[in-house]
């Protein structure tokens, strides 16, 4: 707009509303104007007076007065081409009142001023000086074009009467922001190409705009364009779009039929094109390239798969997120939990209000941080399902165990191929007294396991390892700090290796084992055979050994034992899963396990104290009787003799006595 030599404008003529008012710029004219107005600007500067250039001027001005003879009037009477004259101000434009065109291009004026007086003019081109702010055009209520190019503006201001601009650029300033121009409904081209811009926003109102130039800004967003009904054209390049999501206002439009979008982040994806074509059917030509029907189809194809794989991501990041955010609720039950355990044993055991120390951590939970931490959860799963108390997850040919409900999940139909991947468990935020009771079914439910995993499992004792015997084999075994308090002690792993010797253990916490390692252990725990084997009932170790260890045995106790070709040693030999006897009788009772003997060996207390109270109580009774017995019996025995006596003294009456005894019995 702002080159070129000859400038269309449609819209009415002034003289005639029907013909199209048409201007060109001549070069021999524009050198014969540049001639004249450097003759007046020298006779001006000079300090000259000359009544005939200077109108009706009578003293020297602050401003240049311009003047054109009559003949040049004529030959151009409706415009005025002042260009690369290096004027730094308007000069006033004396008996010009009808001009139509003003041309000051390529000079250095800082301000618009003295043209007030042409309530006529039509085209303004003021492109390439130095004009920090829009004013003096409020009377210049005709004005079609305004071309303001290549300048020093920062603001878009004083544009209120010029209700009947066409065309408005604005390129090469400095301007940050759009303002002041949604009341300029008649307006068909905005050009604020090469400005400071980061978000495209208040347009609305622009009516008649059909073409809008944004190239080479920092534009990052746009918004309101949807609200154009004319816009057809939307230049766009080399900006900072990074997203379709930036520019998604684009598809509401009906009217955009060519948008350029080149030199944009957004333009080096692939999806790029498929989705602007996808969402924007109407357009003709996207980065000065006309779109073909073969273009759309693939487009909406691609876009769909496009949208079926963002889909399936999301849907992924939302499980993940869920993961993420149960798990981090089992492990806030689990410190609950801990806490609570900790701060009861503080009070049964000291009575004082100072908190208990569990793992260098105060035992003591404290309700706001509970209630805190309690809001952040529930405010992050908004849009998720309601977090579980437990978690099971197989990734790779790893089980995974959160929370104590987990474990039930062991009784699940697991598939023969999943069940066969599986070569780690893994079990956290799990009361290992709870784990005890699973560990049999982990060796016929998953054959091929042989990593164990612990991580806050509350492991605080050496002799909880015994359990690990159930096992049908472990090659690793992974106790975690965290949570397991008995990786505090020097020798956990050499007694490790001591008890669960059968398993021939690789690897104890990523660490492979050694020879040296081994026999360390049995260094320091072996006397625990003997101390076990030796103290441990005969009905005890009976019922550990097999059947032909058993009858093994009782020929070892008959004395028979050198015959059988057995040793003392021999005879701890590995049974026939391969761990010792000796070494079986070091076991594991869990919490609940203990609780149920002791309350099983309370009722037996209790049942036998009322047993043998019972038969105190008749030996007694048959005691007292005897006595008594002793003492009434020689009277009793002399009462028998006489009442005998008395009675078969008539030998006659007596049987008839006893006859009529056995009659009456009879009947």
């Amino acid at each position: 707009v702002n080159n070129c030599l000859q400038l269309v404008i449609q819209t009415s003529s002034i003289t005639d509303k029907n013909k199209p008012f048409e201007f060109r710029i001549n070069k021999e004219q524009s050198s014969f104007h540049n001639r004249l107005l450097q003759h007046d600007l020298e006779k001006n500067y000079s300090g000259r007076h000359d009544n005939t250039n200077f109108g009706s001027s009578s003293s020297i001005t602050s401003f240049p007065v311009f003047q054109r003879t009559a003949e040049e009037k004529i030959l151009n009477s409706d415009r005025l081409t002042l260009e690369r004259q290096k004027l730094t101000v308007c000069p006033i434009i004396d008996g010009e009142d009808h001009l139509r065109l003003l041309n000051f291009q390529h000079n250095f004026i800082t301000r618009i001023q003295n043209i007030s007086n042409l309530q006529h003019l039509v085209f303004l081109d003021l492109y390439d000086n130095q004009i920090e702010e829009i004013s003096g055009l409020s009377t210049l209520r005709s004005l079609r074009v305004l071309l303001l190019g290549k300048n020093r503006l920062k603001k878009i201001s004083n544009l209120e009467n010029l209700k009947n601009l066409d065309v408005l650029d604005l390129h090469g300033n400095q301007i940050t922001k759009i303002e002041n121009i949604n009341h300029l409904g008649e307006l068909r081209v905005l050009n604020l190409a090469r400005n400071l811009l980061t978000i495209v926003e208040n347009i609305n109102g622009l009516d008649s705009l059909t073409e809008l130039n944004l190239r080479h800004n920092q534009v990052c967003s746009i918004k309101d364009v949807d609200t154009l009904p004319c816009l057809q054209r939307l230049f766009l390049s080399f900006n900072n779009i990074s997203s379709f999501e930036d520019i998604l206002c684009l598809a509401d439009s009906s009217s955009l039929s060519d948008i350029t979008l080149d030199g944009n982040p957004i333009a080096q994806e692939t999806w790029y094109k498929h989705t602007v074509l996808h969402h924007m059917m109407q357009l003709r030509q996207l980065d000065m390239k006309r779109i073909t029907e073969e273009e759309r189809r693939m487009a909406s194809v691609a876009v769909r798969k496009e949208e079926e794989r963002k889909r399936e991501s999301h849907k992924q990041t939302l499980l993940k997120e869920k993961k993420r955010l149960t798990i981090c609720n089992i492990a806030h039950q689990w410190e609950i939990q801990q806490n609570r355990g900790a701060l009861v044993a503080s009070l049964n055991t000291d009575k004082d209000n100072e908190p208990c120390q569990i793992n260098g951590s105060a035992a003591y939970v404290f309700p706001e941080e509970s209630r805190s931490l309690d809001t952040i959860l529930s405010s992050a799963v908004q849009g998720l399902s309601v977090l579980e108390s437990h978690l099971v997850e197989v990734e790779g040919d790893t089980l995974y165990l959160y929370g104590c409900g987990a474990l039930e999940c062991l009784d699940r139909n697991w598939s023969v191929q999943t069940a066969a991947a599986v070569v780690t468990v893994s079990f956290m935020f799990i009361e290992f007294d709870e784990i005890v009771q699973v560990l049999t079914k982990l060796k016929t439910k998953f054959p091929n396991f042989v990593h164990l995993k612990f991580k806050e499992t509350n492991l605080v004792a050496l002799q909880q390892f015994n359990a690990l015997a159930q096992v049908n084999r472990i090659e690793q075994l992974t106790v975690d700090p965290q949570g397991n308090p008995v990786i505090s002690f020097t020798l956990w792993k050499y007694y490790v290796l001591f008890r669960l010797n059968h398993f021939n253990l690789q690897k104890i916490n990523g660490i492979e084992v050694t020879q040296n390692d081994i026999v360390m252990a049995e260094r320091l725990f072996g006397i625990l055979d003997y101390v076990a084997s030796s103290e441990l009932p005969h009905y005890r170790m009976l019922s550990l050994l097999g059947e032909s260890r058993r009858k093994q045995f009782h020929y070892l106790l008959e004395g028979k034992g050198k015959k059988s070709g057995m040793g003392n040693e021999e005879s701890n030999d590995n049974r026939a899963g391969g761990e010792s006897t000796a070494r079986a009788t070091l076991n594991y009772n869990t919490k609940d396990s203990h609780m149920e003997k002791l309350e099983e060996i309370k009722e037996r207390r209790t049942l036998c104290q009322t047993y043998v109270g019972n038969l105190v109580k008749e030996a007694a009774d048959i005691n007292l009787k005897n006595e008594s017995l002793q003492k009434l019996w020689p009277q009793m025995f002399i009462e028998l003799v006489r009442d005998a006596v008395v009675e078969i003294r008539n030998k006659n009456s007596y049987m008839k006595l006893c006859l009529q005894r056995i009659a009456d019995q009879k009947q």
